[in-house]
């Protein structure tokens, strides 16, 4: 993940800031907005596929920004898992359904669909803190790997 991770969409602009927020720009008006209240630094961003909406880490749950309806200016984010305490450290939408990967400092994995809140873990806790995750185009598979060194690859196409 680069320093400065950053995330783009048809119409936005978002990128993490030194302090625990985000700092996004409408590029239709040039109207720009932050996004503030992480109780860590967001390192991940990923936008849906049709960039309805923006998923963060950073905090202890999955953070998820509305952008559509005018973009997330004076809008609440909604958060999906977490809640225990854990840091949300990494983050994947799905390339084709609302859907978002997260990954968590003490390792685990997990699915949650935006519309329903519904959680899936797919791997558990215990193999150190999650540091990268990523989706193939298709959005059959999905990797992941850890700060010790673990990776997993995770099968998600029909059988």
């Amino acid at each position: 993940m680069p320093a400065s991770p950053s995330a783009r969409t048809g119409g936005h602009v978002v990128t993490a800031m030194q302090e625990n927020s985000l700092h996004g720009w409408r590029l239709a008006d040039g109207q720009h907005m932050r996004m503030s209240g992480y109780p860590s630094k967001t390192r991940f961003l990923s936008f849906t596929g049709k960039g309805r909406w923006l998923a963060t880490s950073g905090a202890d749950s999955v953070v998820i920004w509305p952008f559509f309806g005018g973009g997330p200016m004076g809008k609440a984010p909604t958060e999906l898992a977490g809640g225990d305490g854990v840091i949300c450290t990494a983050v994947a939408c799905h390339p084709q359904h609302e859907v978002v990967a997260a990954g968590f400092a003490d390792g685990l994995v997990l699915l949650a669909e935006i519309g329903s809140g519904k959680v899936v873990p797919v791997a558990p806790p215990g193999h150190g803190g999650i540091s990268a995750l990523a989706w193939n185009p298709a959005g059959s598979h999905l990797a992941f790997g850890t700060e010790t060194g673990f990776a997993g690859l995770v099968d998600l196409s029909r059988r």
